[in-house]
C-alpha cells in the first residue's frame, strides 16, 4: 500500500466480501508471505507460508457467511510504530442456522512493514480485537484459561483449513458460476 489509510477499506472489502480468487490476490498483494493472524477463535503464527492459512480462514469465513454487511467506522495510522488501527462493525450470518445474525464491533490492528526501495507498506500481522479476548485475561488463574484459548485457536485454524478444503466445491461454484470469472478447475480453486 502506498497510502494505508485510504487503501485499507478496499483491502478489507476484498478479504471479506469477494470470491476466493480476489481474496487470494489481495492477500498476496498486501500481506507478507509470513504474515500472522490472531482472532479470538483462531490464529496462525508467523512462518514462511503462513499467509496460506490466513487465506483458508478468510475462505471459511465466506463459506460460513456468504454475505457480510460491514462498515469501516474509522482508520488511524501510527506511522512511527507502523500500526494501522481499523474500527469497524459487521453483521455475520451463518447460512445454515436460520434467523442467526451476529452484529459485532471490533478493532483490527495491522502491523505493517515498509519496503524501503518502493516505500510500499505490507501487512505483517493482523489482530482482530473483540472484547471477549480480554475476558480470558481477567479470569485466567495462572493463565490456564488463556492457554486453553490459544490451543483452541490453533485447533480452530485446523478446522478452517479442513472446512476450506472440504468446502472447495462451494468455492468452485462461487468462482465459476456466480463470480463470472474464467473457468477454473476444482483443484485450482481449493489450493489457490
Amino acid at each position: 500500500m502506498e497510502d494505508p489509510v485510504s487503501e485499507i477499506p478496499q483491502v478489507i472489502h476484498n478479504l471479506c466480501q469477494t470470491p476466493p480468487s480476489v481474496q487470494r490476490a489481495t492477500l498476496e498483494r498486501y500481506f507478507t508471505p509470513n504474515a500472522s493472524f490472531i482472532h479470538p477463535f483462531c490464529r496462525t503464527g508467523s512462518f514462511n507460508g503462513s499467509r496460506w492459512l490466513i487465506w483458508c480462514i478468510y475462505r471459511w469465513y465466506k463459506i460460513m457467511s456468504p454475505h457480510v454487511d460491514m462498515t469501516i467506522d474509522s482508520v488511524a495510522f501510527d506511522k512511527s510504530s507502523l500500526l494501522l488501527y481499523v474500527s469497524m462493525h459487521q453483521v455475520f450470518r451463518i447460512w445454515f442456522i436460520p434467523f442467526h445474525s451476529a452484529p459485532v464491533s471490533l478493532v483490527t490492528v495491522l502491523r505493517l512493514v515498509q519496503d524501503k526501495p518502493s516505500s510500499r507498506y505490507y501487512i505483517q500481522s493482523q489482530q482482530d480485537m473483540y472484547q471477549t479476548n480480554e475476558f480470558f485475561k481477567f479470569f485466567s488463574v495462572f493463565r490456564i484459561a488463556w492457554l486453553f484459548m490459544v490451543v483452541g485457536q490453533f485447533v480452530a485454524t485446523g478446522f478452517c483449513v479442513l472446512g476450506a478444503l472440504l468446502g472447495g466445491p462451494v468455492s468452485w461454484v462461487e468462482e465459476n458460476a456466480v463470480g463470472g470469472n474464467k473457468e477454473k478447475s476444482l483443484k485450482e480453486v481449493i489450493m489457490g
